[in-house]
């Protein structure tokens, strides 16, 4: 048996999953090895497995055998494999160590790197892991690189004949269960002469 994933925020008392065997007397169920810890109760008659307490996300997966005992006969028996994972809530948001930066970048630049952003999120694993995006790249002016969080310019710019300045809104987006997370920041770009 491999159950749905839990959350780590699961309350105690959640159902898990409902063991069932084909036999045609009462049987009674137990856990008999690998739930060391007491994260899980099944009940004897019906099969089903429930959380016992809050779980500790260090502690899993969890896989554990639960036993079908014939019930007038305690040699009769079978068991069977439960596996239990536990995901990692999606907790914090990417966070930028400043939501505005100022940069400049001289006219008639060829398309160049402006700067490099780096913004910061405490969940592990994929609830952790980064995209950077542009909500708003005036006209494809500007781009930035997903992975490394680089923002280039793709064009030169006219001091003359264009804003001098230019606030570029950039998002760094988690991968997070069940939901996405985003943080933001502003560049500021002033041309000049």
């Amino acid at each position: 048996y491999s159950p749905a994933p839990l959350s780590e925020k699961t309350p105690p008392d959640t159902f898990v999953v409902e063991i069932s065997v084909l036999y045609k007397l009462p049987v009674n169920y137990s856990i008999v090895s690998g739930d060391e810890k007491g994260y899980f109760i099944i009940h004897s008659s019906n099969g089903i497995i429930r959380t016992r307490k809050n779980l500790e996300l260090e502690d899993f997966p969890v896989n554990f055998k639960v036993r079908a005992t014939d019930s007038s006969d305690a040699a009769i028996f079978n068991e069977v494999d439960v596996k239990v994972e536990v995901i990692d809530e999606n907790d914090f948001p990417p966070v930028f160590p400043s939501s505005l930066l100022e940069e400049r970048l001289a006219e008639n630049s060829p398309a160049t790197q402006i700067v490099q952003l780096k913004a910061q999120d405490n969940d592990t694993g994929r609830n952790g892991f980064l995209t950077y995006g542009i909500l708003n790249g005036h006209g494809l002016k500007f781009r930035i690189n997903e992975t490394t969080g680089i923002l280039y310019s793709t064009a030169p710019f006219d001091y003359e004949e264009e804003p001098t300045e230019y606030q570029v809104v950039v998002y760094a987006e988690d991968d997070g269960i069940p939901e996405k997370k985003r943080g933001y920041c502003t560049v500021v770009i002033k041309i000049t002469d």
